[in-house]
């Protein structure tokens, strides 16, 4: 009896693996029934809840769930150091106005529209009594942050590609960053009393301190990289960088342990990009565990009994939000300029709430977040329950504005797959040829891992050109080098709508110049970007005139990638069906010095 009698059921692994058991098999119900297995955690862990298990008896003990706090810590780490990751600076060349206006916008305009139709709407509403000023608040700060997980897997599974597509990419993290600091800023404020002022430099220490301690933490994980630590144990590395950046944050006494992390993410990434890799792979393996405890957790502390009678903010905040984010994406992609399918898809693409949203959430109903019991209460449930709206919601609108922009299933190789928004460039000027091409190739190397030196390449380009011009005529230069070492074309294409005189052979103006790498091995693929690009000249009026007069790279990729540019931009599967037509194309082009053959010189090898 006294063997019955000492038996407890409330040691916390034990209470690990039934939260574990429990979200999988949840998650994996909710798949078969077509939904987001991140819903089907939620709904799991309200469904603990109601349980009281061992050890996990809300009623009995409120705060019995902080135990699981450090495991928390650590998951929301990860997210955000991978958050970070996704800010590689070479990547975001000619999309930075883009992306820089949508964060204006973010960091405005979506708080601004959610806190006021929370405050001034939400009181009018049943259930709404306790929407004062400081849940309003702390709900606009937590609508900016979205979900990079689900907005990338949304993507890998539409097989899109194209500018709205690259602008979700390069902005779903640092929207994320964005929604930490207005949340750092808004609790900071709300629990001041020393004014705004004050909280503005309390928001600059703690980005500063956060700030020093990721890339302090990322920089001593780099060097032991490189020094000590065997490949094998890249990605543990990193998982020592993700729990040192939040324990580090956490001992300078700040609430920062996601931009710590944040900037660990940022740090690495442009200091040694392969590296990221190597620890989302290592956590590849085990990501279906460490995401199916935290967002099973996180359903835990929505005490859904309060659901109900709350459910009017939830449908207010869900609807506030949506229309927030489609105000900001549109004005920011407005002002930007860019085409009519990213600027009116855009917003209903962002939708998607997921990790850093739930981290936030918990923050604020933390025992020590300092905020009352019934603002805790209120924005737990209501920002928890309309996260689960989103989840169910948002990967299907995510999926429904690639559609609408057409850039679904737009992943199979092509032609000009090379010539990418960060590497068109408009409003190109130059003296002569050759400034034109330094500078041409100074962006080649800026977005481009080249094996040669800058400028023995220029070098190389320079002497082909003066062999014979590379002036194809119709306005279209195309200066380029055959490389003894690489494995892919590499180029970048710059347009003059003034126009360059350059000495053409029709005497015309040169208002396209294509520049290119080609390594030895793609001589075949080189021959065939050349023989498009100046067929497509010559025969097609409207995408001269279009592609010549681009009001920015990113019109000028829409352009050379749009479907109706099937000729210039084929599917390389379909190359051997055009093998008979470049011929034809090529020979054309012979008298103009683009498909002969040549002696070797200066080791650049015939054209």
């Amino acid at each position: 009896m006294d063997f019955f009698n000492n038996l407890h059921f409330d040691d916390p692994l034990l209470n690990l693996a039934t939260v574990l058991v429990a979200g999988i098999l949840g998650g994996e119900i909710f798949a078969k029934l077509r939904l987001p297995k991140v819903t089907g955690w939620i709904a799991t862990g309200i469904l603990l809840r109601q349980l009281c298990l061992p050890g996990m008896n809300t009623r009995i003990e409120p705060n019995c769930l902080d135990k699981f706090l450090p495991y928390m810590h650590f998951v929301l780490g990860f997210i955000a150091f991978t958050v970070g990751a996704t800010l590689y600076f070479a990547s975001l060349r000619n999309a930075g106005k883009r992306v820089g206006l949508l964060l204006l916008g973010e960091a405005f305009l979506t708080p601004v529209i959610v806190g006021a139709l929370m405050y001034f709407i939400g009181p009018q509403l049943p259930g709404g009594d306790g929407m004062t000023r400081d849940p309003a608040i702390l709900l606009a700060a937590i609508a900016i942050a979205g979900a990079p997980g689900t907005t990338v897997l949304v993507i890998q599974e539409s097989r899109a590609r194209g500018i709205l597509t690259r602008t979700l990419l390069a902005a779903i993290g640092l929207i994320d960053m964005v929604a930490v600091a207005a949340f750092v800023f808004v609790s900071t404020f709300l629990g001041d009393q020393l004014g705004w002022v004050h909280a503005m430099q309390s928001v600059a220490i703690q980005f500063g301190i956060t700030f020093l301690i990721g890339l302090a933490c990322a920089a001593i994980a780099l060097l032991l990289t490189r020094t000590i630590v065997s490949p094998a144990f890249l990605g543990p590395t990193m998982v020592a960088v993700v729990l040192g950046s939040w324990g580090f944050a956490a001992g300078f006494g700040t609430s920062g342990g996601i931009l710590a992390c944040t900037f660990a993410g940022i740090a690495v990434t442009n200091l040694r990009h392969d590296l990221v890799r190597s620890c989302e792979a290592y956590l590849q393996s085990i990501g279906g565990v460490l995401f199916a405890l935290f967002f099973t957790f996180a359903g835990m502390r929505l005490d859904f009994g309060l659901v109900p009678q709350a459910v009017a903010l939830v449908i207010l905040f869900f609807l506030a939000r949506l229309f927030a984010k489609s105000i900001s994406a549109f004005s920011a992609m407005t002002l930007a300029g860019v085409t009519e399918n990213v600027r009116n898809y855009l917003g209903i693409a962002l939708l998607p709430h997921g990790g850093v949203a739930v981290g936030l959430i918990l923050l604020v109903a933390s025992e020590d977040s300092g905020f009352p019991d019934e603002v805790k209460l209120l924005v737990n449930t209501v920002g928890l329950a309309a996260l689960a709206l989103n989840q169910l919601l948002g990967p299907s609108a995510t999926r429904f504005s690639i559609l609408r922009a057409g850039e679904d299933h737009k992943d199979r190789p092509r032609l000009l797959d090379f010539l990418q928004e960060q590497r068109i460039s408009v409003g190109l000027v130059g003296s002569d040829k050759e400034a034109t091409i330094r500078a041409l190739s100074s962006q080649l190397y800026a977005t481009s891992a080249i094996e040669v030196s800058q400028e023995e390449f220029v070098k190389q380009v320079i002497e082909r050109d003066a062999q014979e011009t590379t002036c194809v005529g119709h306005g279209l230069m195309i200066p380029h080098a055959i490389l003894d070492e690489g494995n892919e074309v590499r180029g970048v294409l710059g347009l003059s709508s003034e126009g360059l005189d350059f000495g053409a052979p029709d005497g015309r103006l040169v208002h396209a110049v294509l520049l290119l790498a080609t390594p030895e091995m793609e001589r075949n693929r080189h021959l065939q970007v050349i023989a498009a690009f100046a067929t497509a000249i010559v025969k097609d009026s409207n995408l001269v005139e279009q592609l010549y007069h681009a009001r920015s790279p990113a019109h000028a990729y829409d352009v050379l990638h749009a479907d109706d540019q099937a000729d210039l931009n084929y599917f390389l599967e379909d190359a051997a069906d055009r093998a008979g037509l470049r011929e034809e194309e090529l020979s054309g082009f012979q008298g103009k010095g683009i498909g002969k053959k040549r002696r070797k010189t200066t080791g650049q090898g015939p054209t």
